[in-house]
């Protein structure tokens, strides 16, 4: 059984890792998408949007999937997906073609995203213990990842065609086989598709809006981090572009560290501290006119956010006695976030200035730790862990 269970979860660790990296390749790359095709800013703003719809309708309708197919299945056909739509990006030989297959990257992406979360949470209550942070830890790897890939690509003269298939090529195959050691998800009637078509318990919309909040933090700096630090603080570019790695620096090292301190402290004050923490540290950049705070204080933002959407996601996952329904509204709904924070800013910036308008994630802080305050005390899962231990025990099957 515990070699079994250690399989799972580094399997469903490194499907995170690479989620990271095809996700984080699109996103590095996009400069060389704008000047392949002459793109404007407007042009790449529909782009991006497109992707992210894509992903939020998807996610929105994994309900019904995830209870009938359960997370294996579906990321075992939609991780290779994933890869593939990838590739699709990088041919693209106009703004049109560009968006259609930004749009079906995203939506094949949502549904690894909803997938892979709740195999994550299928090998957390598997194990009986906090395991989620860690599981997103990876995202955090492979996303910095996908930053160093991309910019020795860069460096070497490899173009963009060639960059996004290498990703999509190793990713593809590599998705496959890490999905022959996943654990099943649990069986239960309420996993049913009757059950589905019902309203979820109001902790998981309340989990939604809690995530929301933490990945609308997150857009924000990664979108508006580098114009804040060179327009607004006076950096030069060169060290405006490391604020987006800091803040994942700052990401990793607490979702590294976040298991451990949920499992001491309880996830609903981790959540209320972490809410607090992303407001106050939040304030302190946005406040200052020095560099040596603000570029420093983008890793604080980090530390503070980080664990915030993975201990949603996972209690979302033992909110029902199926984890794949609630996890899937959870993270359309944090995904939600995720588009409308940087549409947010860009509209209070153009009424006052940026300085102001990345206020809104002060405020964001605050409403996650009152949010979390309606949280239950001592959350707990509703199906029982050991018939997950009793299919763990259960030998898995490598081959196809």
């Amino acid at each position: 059984m515990t070699r079994v269970l250690r399989i799972a979860r580094t399997r469903a660790a490194l499907t995170f890792v690479l989620a990271g990296l095809m996700c984080g390749t699109f996103t590095v790359r996009i400069p060389a998408l704008t000047d392949k095709l002459g793109l404007s800013e407007a042009s790449v703003g529909v782009v991006l949007l497109a992707w992210g719809l894509g992903a939020l309708v998807t996610m929105q309708s994994m309900r019904g999937v995830m209870a009938r197919a359960g997370s294996r299945a579906v990321l075992r056909a939609g991780a290779p997906l994933s890869a593939v739509s990838l590739a699709g990006v990088a041919f693209a030989p106009s703004l049109p073609w560009a968006v259609a297959a930004a749009a079906l990257f995203g939506m094949a992406f949502g549904t690894v995203d909803v997938a892979m979360n709740a195999q994550g949470s299928t090998v957390e209550r598997a194990y009986g213990r906090p395991l989620m942070n860690g599981m997103h830890a990876g995202w955090c790897v492979g996303a910095m990842s996908a930053g160093a890939l991309g910019t020795l690509a860069i460096a070497a003269g490899v173009s963009f065609e060639a960059n996004l298939v290498a990703v999509a090529v190793v990713s593809a195959p590599m998705a496959f086989l890490l999905s022959r050691g996943f654990l099943a998800d649990p069986v239960t009637p309420a996993a049913s598709p009757d059950a589905t078509r019902r309203g979820m318990p109001p902790v998981v919309y309340l989990l939604g809006a809690i995530a929301f909040g933490a990945f609308m933090v997150e857009g924000a700096v990664a979108d508006w981090n580098g114009l804040f630090l060179r327009d607004t603080v006076g950096v030069p570019e060169a060290v405006a572009a490391l604020g987006y790695p800091i803040f994942e620096a700052g990401m990793l090292l607490a979702r590294l560290a976040g298991d451990r301190l949920r499992a001491r402290v309880g996830t609903r004050r981790l959540i209320i501290a972490s809410g607090l923490g992303t407001a106050v540290s939040f304030a302190l950049v946005i406040a200052t006119a020095s560099p040596l705070v603000a570029v420093p204080g983008m890793m604080l933002i980090g530390l503070t956010v980080a664990t915030v959407s993975p201990m949603a996601i996972s209690l979302a996952g033992t909110a029902t006695s199926a984890p794949g329904p609630a996890i899937a509204q959870t993270g359309a709904m944090g995904y939600a976030g995720l588009l409308l924070g940087p549409v947010v800013i860009g509209f209070v910036s153009h009424a006052a200035t940026l300085r102001t308008a990345l206020g809104v994630a002060v405020l964001l802080g605050v409403f996650i730790a009152v949010a979390a305050r309606f949280l239950p005390r001592e959350p707990a899962a509703v199906a029982d862990v050991q018939p997950l231990r009793e299919r763990a025990a259960e030998p898995v099957t490598l081959a196809a």
